[in-house]
C-alpha cells in the first residue's frame, strides 16, 4: 500500500482536475439578462460573459429573461427554457471573431473594384445604392440598410459638375443649330440621322435604364417584400397613361382654341362688303377635326387647325428631366472607387439623351430664342442641379432607406412610362407607320439611314445600361 500510495494520489489529482474542468462551463445554474440582436438571442452567464443561445425555436412566451437548469453534456453546455426544452449555450468568442471579420469586410465594402474582383460580381451604383449581380459572397455580405461609409472626393465632384453641364449643353443645342444649316440635302440627312438616333436613345432609356432601375429599387432587400409583385410594371403603366392623358387634353384644348379663332375670323370676313371679300378671298368652311396623322406634325406652312408638336415635346422633356435629376444624384453619391467609371458613362448618357431631345425641339416651329433655347437650357442644367443636391446631402444620404427607395423607384417608373409613350407613339410610330410620317413613304436610302440610326441609338444606350 505504501508503494501504491503515490500512484493513487496522482490518479485522484488527475480525476479532480478533470472534474473541475468538465464542470467549468456549466458551473452556472442559470443565465440571465437575455436579449436579442436581430434574430439571435444572447444572455449573460455567471462570469458576466455574453453567450449565444442556439434555440431551435422561440418559446411560446417570447424571449425569456433567463434560462435555468444549466448542465453539461460532454463538452457542450445546455440550459432549459420555459417550456422545458434544452437549448445549446455557445461562447461568444467565436461570434466576436466572425463579427470582427464582418466589420473588416464592411470597411472595404466601399471599394467596388476589390469587391467585384474577389466576389466575381459586377456592381454598380444607382442613387447611392450598390447593386451587385453574379456569384460570390458579397451578394449576401452583411448588407446594411444604414448610411454607408465611403470615400468622397468633393473637389473632383464639383469640377465634374461643369463637365456634365457642358456635355449636356452641347448634346441638346447641337441638333437645334445643325437644323439651321443652309444646305437642304445635308440638312435633311442630318435631321433624319439625329431624329431616329434620338428615338432609339429614348426607347432604350425607358426600358433598359429607367424600368430596370425602378425594379431594382422596388426589389431592394431594405424595402422589404412588396405585397404586390407587379408594382414596377403598374407604376410604369400609370406613367404611360399620364403621358397619354396630358397629350390628349392638350391637343383637345389647342384644337378648340384654334376652332374658335377661325370661327371669329369667318364671322369678321362675312361682315365685310362684297368688294372687300373679293379682295381678300371668299370665306371658307369651318375647320375639320384633325386626324391622328396631323397631330404633332408641321409640314410646310402652319395650319391653325392642327396642334403643333410642342406639347408632345414638353411631355417628353418632363420625363427626361425627372430622370436626369436622379442621374445627377446617382453620380455624386457613388463611392470614389466607381466614380470615374460612372462619370464617363453619365457623360455619354447625357450627350446622347441631349441629342434625342434637341432633335425634337429643333423640329418645332419658330425661332430658337426664346422658347427653344429655354427648353434646351432646362435639360442642360437639370443634371448639374441633381449633382448639387447630391453634394449637399453627401454625408447624410441613405439610398437604402425605405422612403428613399419608394420615392426614387416611383420617379424612375413614372419617367419610364412617360418615355415609353413618347418614344413608341410620338416618335417611333408617328415617324414610321402613322399616315403623314416622314419615313412611311420615304425613299429606300432615307429608310436605311433612319433604320440604322434608330437601331444604333438603341444599342449604344443599351450598352451604357451595364454601368448606369
Amino acid at each position: 500500500m505504501i508503494i501504491l500510495r503515490p500512484f493513487i494520489l496522482v490518479y485522484l489529482g488527475i480525476s479532480s482536475a478533470y472534474a473541475a474542468t468538465s464542470t467549468t462551463s456549466a458551473h452556472t445554474s442559470s443565465i440571465t439578462g437575455c436579449h436579442s440582436h436581430g434574430s439571435s438571442i444572447y444572455c449573460i452567464d455567471g462570469d458576466g460573459h455574453e453567450v449565444l443561445v442556439s434555440a431551435t425555436s422561440t418559446p411560446t412566451s417570447g424571449i425569456p429573461a433567463q434560462y435555468t437548469g444549466c448542465h453539461s453534456h460532454g463538452t457542450e453546455s445546455y440550459c432549459m427554457d420555459a417550456d422545458g426544452n434544452d437549448v445549446l449555450i455557445q461562447e461568444e468568442a467565436t461570434e466576436e471573431s466572425e463579427d470582427e471579420h464582418s466589420d473588416h469586410d464592411h470597411d472595404h465594402d466601399h471599394d467596388h473594384e476589390e469587391s467585384s474582383s474577389e466576389g466575381g460580381q459586377n456592381c454598380h451604383f444607382h442613387a447611392g445604392v450598390e447593386h451587385c449581380v453574379g456569384t460570390g459572397e458579397s451578394e449576401s455580405s452583411h448588407a446594411s440598410c444604414g448610411i454607408q461609409t465611403r470615400d468622397y472626393d468633393v473637389p473632383l465632384r464639383i469640377g465634374t459638375l461643369f463637365v456634365v453641364l457642358a456635355t449636356s449643353a452641347i448634346g441638346v443645342f447641337a441638333p437645334i443649330l445643325l437644323m439651321k444649316l443652309p444646305f437642304a440635302s445635308i440638312n435633311g440627312v442630318v435631321s433624319t440621322v439625329i431624329k431616329q438616333f434620338g428615338t432609339g436613345i429614348i426607347l432604350s432609356t425607358a426600358f433598359v435604364h429607367l424600368y430596370t432601375h425602378a425594379n431594382l429599387m422596388f426589389t431592394n432587400e431594405c424595402l422589404g417584400e412588396l405585397e404586390y409583385e407587379a408594382t414596377t410594371s403598374a407604376v410604369v403603366m400609370a406613367g404611360i397613361f399620364l403621358a397619354f392623358l396630358l397629350e390628349y387634353i392638350g391637343h383637345r384644348v389647342i384644337v378648340a382654341r384654334n376652332s374658335k379663332k377661325d370661327a371669329a375670323e369667318v364671322t369678321e370676313s362675312e361682315s365685310q362688303p362684297t368688294a372687300q371679300k373679293g379682295q381678300y378671298g371668299s370665306t371658307h368652311d369651318l375647320p375639320q377635326q384633325p386626324t391622328l396623322a396631323c397631330l404633332g406634325h408641321s409640314h410646310g406652312t402652319f395650319d391653325p387647325t392642327r396642334p403643333t408638336s410642342k406639347f408632345s415635346v414638353l411631355v417628353m422633356e418632363a420625363g427626361v428631366l425627372f430622370h436626369s435629376i436622379l442621374i445627377g444624384l446617382t453620380l455624386v453619391v457613388a463611392g470614389d472607387s466607381f466614380y470615374k467609371t460612372l462619370l464617363v458613362v453619365i457623360v455619354f448618357h447625357q450627350f446622347f439623351e441631349g441629342l434625342a431631345l434637341g432633335a425634337r425641339i429643333a423640329t418645332l416651329q419658330g425661332a430658337i430664342f426664346p422658347s427653344k433655347a429655354i427648353m434646351a437650357a432646362a435639360f442642360a442644367l437639370i443634371t448639374p442641379i441633381g449633382m448639387a443636391i447630391g453634394l449637399g446631402v453627401l454625408k447624410s444620404f441613405n439610398g437604402n432607406e425605405r422612403s428613399t427607395l419608394i420615392a426614387l423607384g416611383t420617379l424612375d417608373a413614372l419617367s419610364a412610362g412617360i418615355l415609353v409613350w413618347v418614344g413608341v407613339v410620338d416618335m417611333w410610330a408617328r415617324d414610321w407607320v402613322i399616315e403623314g410620317g416622314e419615313m412611311l413613304n420615304a425613299k429606300i436610302g432615307k429608310v436605311l439611314t433612319g433604320g440604322i440610326s434608330l437601331v444604333t441609338g438603341m444599342i449604344l444606350m443599351g450598352v451604357l445600361g451595364k454601368w448606369a
